[in-house]
């Protein structure tokens, strides 16, 4: 009798887990007789319908592949974008709509009742000839999961590092087949489909900025916390969302814009930070080169922030990140611990003049030298890429132990770094907000915060008006309304 061959199992082997090739996973889509649908590729050829093909048993899958390269065909098909564009998120959902639109129409239902319906599309535009840009791209997949159930969407913006046109157009083509792969058989858990578009890829080939899941099957996700794992996963340095919850691809919204940027850890968001914010505000929109009409503030939160008590704690992320939205305010979440890394990467978008308003604390921080050891030209290198932009720093001025306010007047750095702050005091790149409530002084996240988990009264008096009702009404940050009446009939 043949002996079966057993699998041997050494002392100190580690579990792996395995990851399928991109021909098994295009061809386990194939072999799935229900699983059907279009390919709209434009950009960088039909490199992901390619997989497919190859992997055999396409018919039972492919309805139909197509790229209308021409803009004219392109227009026909899909209509023509306002603004001209053809690399664009409304370009991708307009491609979606007309394919899913399409299948229903041509594909009775009656015929084949257990089909689950897709249409993945892409545009994107891959490093130019002169290398200067290296190529971005919209990438997604309208689907269904049962017959009769509504269609789910996920939504991604790419961005390039390869600097081969050829390189990009296989990464493209192996994210795309993880992505139509993920979106079958990893839907019930949306944060590992997101690590799964990385199989076979590497991080210094492609970036993930953006991503949004909607539909039936994605009705929990809450998309900041999948901007979270972006960051988080290092697919991308930053990602932002907006008031409504959806996230933003940066680039879109950053693009030529006046930038004034809050720094924090809004753990919670206090009037503190609503005072620097309509201070700074009102001051940088009196500056030059500043127009209203143009200018976007942004509360940025730093991962470094986000784990301060170690591991991230998601629900606390979420606690902040609803009461920033509940404000009308747009957030950032990045991976920048060093302030001239942010202003570095507000560069990439807009020249137009920028602003950061800080506390005292933040700025003495910057001008210590041990943040700056990695830069071979150490504080002088980052001073340079911090300041050299069209930069100004607005002060919000703090109480010190003795209970003397330190403002940019009379704050202390280091020894070495005196003359080079005068520089930049005396050349207007640091002025002062100022102070109208100093009760405000008294005020610090972490005592309210404190206050809030132990039920201690007063502490809604410290947050902008809404905010202690939201916080009570959702039990946000660890607020028990029980040990809150315990505590006030003391």
């Amino acid at each position: 009798m043949e002996r079966l061959a057993m699998e041997i199992k050494l002392k100190g082997d580690k579990a792996i887990e395995q990851i399928p090739s991109i021909k098994d996973k295009a061809l386990r889509i194939n072999l799935n007789e229900n699983i059907y649908g279009t390919f709209a590729e434009i950009g960088a050829g039909q490199e992901t319908v390619r997989h497919f093909f190859r992997a055999g048993g396409s018919s039972g899958t492919i309805a139909k592949a197509m790229s209308a390269y021409d803009k004219d065909f392109s227009d026909a098909i899909y209509g023509v974008e306002k603004d001209g564009r053809y690399v664009t998120e409304s370009r991708l959902k307009k491609m979606l709509h007309h394919e899913v639109d399409l299948i229903e129409k041509r594909l009775d239902r009656v015929k084949h009742p257990n089909k689950m319906f897709f249409s993945y599309a892409n545009t994107v535009a891959t490093i130019d000839f002169a290398k200067q840009f290296k190529g971005h791209g919209w990438v997604g997949i309208k689907y269904q999961i049962e017959p009769d159930e509504d269609y789910n969407e996920i939504i991604l913006h790419i961005r390039f590092k390869e600097n081969d046109a050829r390189l990009q157009q296989e990464t493209l083509g192996i994210l795309g087949v993880n992505l139509i792969y993920g979106a079958f058989y990893k839907y019930n858990d949306p944060k590992k489909l997101l690590r799964y578009l990385y199989d076979h890829l590497d991080k210094d080939q492609l970036e993930i900025d953006t991503i949004n899941f909607s539909g039936p099957r994605f009705a929990n996700v809450d998309n900041r916390l999948m901007s979270l794992q972006l960051v988080k996963n290092n697919m991308t340095d930053a990602v932002m969302f907006g008031p409504d919850g959806n996230n933003i691809l940066p680039a879109a919204i950053l693009y030529k814009k006046n930038i004034l940027a809050l720094r924090g850890s809004f753990r919670p968001v206090t009037r503190v930070n609503m005072d620097m914010y309509e201070k700074s505000l009102e001051m940088f929109l009196n500056e030059n080169k500043v127009d209203a009409d143009n200018t976007l503030v942004i509360f940025e939160i730093t991962l470094s922030n986000l784990r301060s008590e170690g591991e991230i704690d998601e629900r606390d992320f979420m606690d902040r990140a609803e009461l920033l939205c509940s404000l009308g305010q747009y957030v950032m979440i990045s991976n920048f611990q060093e302030y001239y890394r942010v202003v570095e990467y507000f560069s990439n978008y807009t020249k137009a003049r920028m602003g950061l308003a800080m506390g005292v604390n933040n700025l003495i921080d910057i001008f210590d030298e041990k943040y700056y050891r990695h830069l071979s030209g150490g504080i002088l290198e980052a001073f340079g890429k911090l300041f050299y932009r069209d930069l100004k720093v607005f002060l919000y001025p703090m109480k010190d132990e003795d209970g003397q306010v330190i403002d940019s007047e009379n704050l202390k750095v280091h020894p070495r770094m005196k003359e080079l702050y005068k520089f930049f005091k005396f050349n207007g790149k640091v002025v002062d907000i100022e102070l109208v409530n100093k009760n405000n002084l008294e005020i610090y996240s972490r005592h309210v915060l404190k206050m809030i988990a132990k039920g201690t009264p007063g502490w809604e008096e410290m947050l902008p008006r809404g905010i202690a009702e939201l916080i009570k009404k959702d039990n946000l940050f660890g607020y028990d309304p029980v040990k809150a009446v315990i505590e006030s009939s003391k």
